[in-house]
């Protein structure tokens, strides 16, 4: 099973703790976390896998549930580990989302899959790691899988920040002329979708879906205006962002979707 060298570059000089905690960073995880908290009991098991540095494995082990966590990359492992308390119910494991065989069948009520599909570029891999996540899954369980969407990126990295060239990018083939679809390669590193595209890969899966989620929504376009909030200001714009997540007319302008369902 070969790893992507970008992606490992990657994430040894990134910090994602850091993103996460400005106001605009931590919508995401604000949002998935409200989420979470809506399905989980206090007997759950979760398994977080492609769990990064912990943030979300953390947090529920700090809540009192027992967290079991895999991730490709050594160096996120090495934080995860360092960030760990001696009060937490938390194991880390080194593993491939496309492989979780040393995991049994049925064993977990939430499992989270927040990372690995941003990195995966063929169907057959995303499928693999959705029918993994699915495996370990208890009957009724709940499933978390995310996704980096193409239209919040193009919005925000191309027309509005200029990080990435729109232009140049149609006429390399990576973006379409006429729909702005985006097609991704390793070297690219984020798999960029749409809602449509998470549909027919969902299709093949016998689950159902719970809630289809926007969980950025805006808040990456705004980033220094909701980074300038004071704490009042901002509790009211993640009032706002809570009650428009999931409605269907928005569900595009997003930077990241969480799709959740129920095996």
């Amino acid at each position: 099973m070969k790893t992507n060298p970008y992606l490992i570059d990657f994430y040894n000089n990134y910090d994602e703790d850091s993103r996460l905690a400005l106001k605009s960073g931590s919508v995401e995880f604000l949002t998935t976390m409200r989420y979470i908290e809506k399905y989980i009991n206090l007997s759950a098991r979760v398994l977080e896998i492609g769990a990064g540095t912990g943030r979300y494995s953390h947090a529920l082990a700090r809540w009192g549930y027992a967290v079991d966590a895999v991730e490709l990359v050594e160096h996120n492992i090495e934080v995860f580990r360092k960030n760990t308390l001696s009060t937490e119910n938390i194991t880390i494991t080194q593993g491939n989302a496309l492989d979780l065989s040393a995991f049994p069948d049925n064993e977990y009520d939430i499992t989270l899959l927040l990372g690995p599909l941003y990195h995966l570029y063929s169907k057959e891999d995303k499928r693999q790691a959705l029918g993994e996540a699915i495996r370990v899954t208890k009957p009724g369980g709940c499933i978390f899988a995310a996704y980096v969407i193409s239209d919040g990126c193009l919005l925000d990295e191309g027309f509005r920040r200029g990080n990435i060239n729109v232009a140049e990018y149609i006429e390399k083939g990576l973006i379409d002329a006429e729909t702005f679809a985006a097609k991704s390669e390793p070297k690219d590193l984020f798999e960029l979708v749409r809602k449509e595209d998470i549909d027919d890969l969902m299709s093949v899966f016998p689950t159902a879906r719970l809630h289809y989620v926007a969980a950025d929504g805006c808040a990456l376009f705004m980033r220094e205006v909701i980074d300038e909030m004071d704490d009042d200001t901002f509790e009211l714009y993640l009032k706002y962002h809570f009650a428009v997540c999931e409605r269907v007319d928005l569900a595009g302008i997003t930077s990241h979707a969480l799709d959740i369902f129920k095996k």
